[in-house]
């Protein structure tokens, strides 16, 4: 894939063929690897294969200070996983790793984490999935050790002003009464302890999954100290932890989620490309009457299915969107039934999915009018003022920014063309010297996202500021390594980097930047 990247104009047409026999050949999806997920299974399931290179591997990512993660709050949840999870390595004493690295590492994470967290209320935290949860669960954990562990010299973790153990309790108490839980907790049942093991009401998928994560399914199956070779939970982890050669992504499979970005990001940049007939047959047949989850073992959700929909739609196979009618609310559309919060961003692929449906179905039209004004008035009272958006999806707004004004350029109608303008102003204001975008640092990802706003919502000849900025962004993409390398930005219980998805997104900005004819002058000099 990384030899796409290196012409001096890269055949965008042959890298997404390359990417579609990619998705077709690991139909779970690509995922990076997840240092709290990895975290809970060294703690979890240390009779799983690679527990020695799991144990390595967060050893190998701490980071100078201690801790693991990235800043702004999102080191939080992977330095408490990775701590606890050679806490318990000690405890156990099976590893063969140096014992004095082990406990450096430790005392590292949890002098850290002392300091966070005595500094941290809950309102300064990223809204990232069970967050409210996680934090307690493993700060109680870490205690549990501590209190045997006198040597260590280190207080008693506390919990963040603005969390408790209350919910955990409850959670607890409801498995323990063989009660169901509702579906989108079982991505997290780790929190649960020693009550989610065998949990009666919790049944993994025919794959072996429980929630789509290698966490919660181990935390399931920690009830028999050596699960059967042949028990389908065990075989899941198995398969799992082979990829990465040990340490785990914090989700997976991610089929449908995975194939709906990346067509839609292939096909909306008008890249020529063959889509796989079963691959369309496969994103169909997975939306159902309640939607589709981005993976088997999730609830259906209104990102994925709006996606998906979405995708269809572009390439020819629009299909009746009346499953996302499930996700409504009074004023927007909500992620999943139950959801504390809302998200800009998948308003902005549910209005790309009605939106593009009637487009290809015009008699349809009317009947999505109404609803398409509405959300589009919603994403607009949300924009901030220097012209971006932010969303509990994502840590880059680039990638909120990019959702939001590609949908609102397209669907939004007349009205929000000021929104679009905006956006396209703090695009230009943000970019780096460099040629990038990004919120930390530039990466090839958000310098994608930045450019597609800028090719996709309007003519650029003419506009120099924006031409120039397309050059830049270009010749940065040039230079960048594999975007797949990283950094990790999407949401989950830590951030992760979903591979073929930003691999799109890199080559939709590549081919519009050709396509506008604003790079192939400049090619010889690239």
């Amino acid at each position: 894939m990384r030899d796409a990247f290196l012409d001096e104009q890269p055949d965008v047409a042959v890298a997404a063929g390359e990417l579609m026999r990619d998705l077709m050949s690991r139909p779970w999806g690509q995922v990076s690897p997840s240092v709290y997920e990895t975290g809970r299974l060294v703690t979890l399931a240390p009779w799983l294969l690679g527990h020695d290179e799991r144990v390595a591997y967060l050893l190998a990512t701490q980071r100078p200070d201690g801790s693991w993660g990235v800043p702004d709050g999102y080191g939080l949840v992977p330095t408490l996983s990775a701590t606890e999870g050679l806490l318990s390595v000690l405890a156990r004493g099976d590893h063969n790793e140096d014992r004095d690295a082990l406990i450096d590492a430790v005392r590292g994470g949890l002098g850290v984490l002392s300091g966070w967290l005595a500094e941290t209320a809950v309102a300064a935290l990223p809204d990232t999935p069970a967050i409210e949860i996680i934090v307690p669960a493993l700060v109680s954990l870490i205690n549990a050790h501590l209190d045997g562990l006198d040597a260590c010299g280190i207080d008693r973790l506390p919990i963040p002003e603005g969390m408790s153990e209350g919910p955990l309790t409850l959670i607890r108490k409801r498995l323990e009464s063989g009660a169901a839980l509702p579906d989108k907790l079982l991505h997290a049942l780790e929190v649960a302890g020693g009550s989610a093991a065998s949990a009666p009401a919790v049944c993994p998928t025919s794959i072996g999954t429980v929630g789509a994560s290698p966490a919660a399914t181990a935390a399931w199956l920690s009830g028999t100290e050596l699960p059967d070779p042949g028990h389908h939970a065990r075989r899941y982890l198995e398969a799992v932890a082979l990829r990465h050669g040990g340490p785990v992504p914090v989700g997976l499979p991610i089929t449908v989620f995975e194939r709906g970005w990346v067509l839609s990001w292939l096909a909306r940049s008008g890249i020529r490309f063959d889509v796989p007939p079963e691959m369309l047959a496969d994103l169909r047949a997975a939306i159902g009457p309640e939607g589709t989850p981005a993976g088997a073992g999730l609830p259906p959700d209104a990102d994925t299915t709006s996606v998906a929909l979405y995708a269809l739609a572009l390439l020819g196979m629009p299909y009746e969107p009346d499953s996302l009618w499930a996700f409504e609310t009074p004023t927007h559309f909500c992620t999943w039934q139950g959801e504390e919060g809302s998200s800009v961003s998948v308003n902005a692929h549910v209005l790309d999915a009605f939106g593009q449906y009637a487009a290809a179905r015009p008699e349809q039209a009317p009947r999505y009018a109404v609803v398409l004004a509405r959300i589009a008035a919603w994403l607009r009272e949300r924009q901030r003022a220097d012209g971006s958006w932010d969303d509990r999806w994502h840590a880059s707004p680039y990638y909120a920014t990019v959702s939001c004004a590609l949908a609102l350029h397209e669907f939004g109608g007349p009205e929000s063309a000021a929104a679009v303008r905006s956006a396209v102003r703090w695009a230009l204001d943000t970019q780096r010297e460099d040629g990038s975008w990004g919120r930390w640092g530039g990466t090839a990802e958000e310098t994608a996202y930045a450019m597609q706003l800028l090719l996709m919502t309007g003519p650029s000849a003419g506009d120099g500021a924006r031409a120039e900025a397309v050059r830049r962004g270009y010749r940065y993409l040039l230079r960048s390594a594999d975007p797949a390398d990283g950094p990790a930005l999407w949401h989950d219980k830590d951030l992760y980097l979903p591979l073929a998805v930003v691999r799109a997104a890199v080559l939709a900005a590549l081919h519009l930047a050709q396509a506008s004819g604003l790079v192939v002058q400049q090619a010889g000099q690239l």
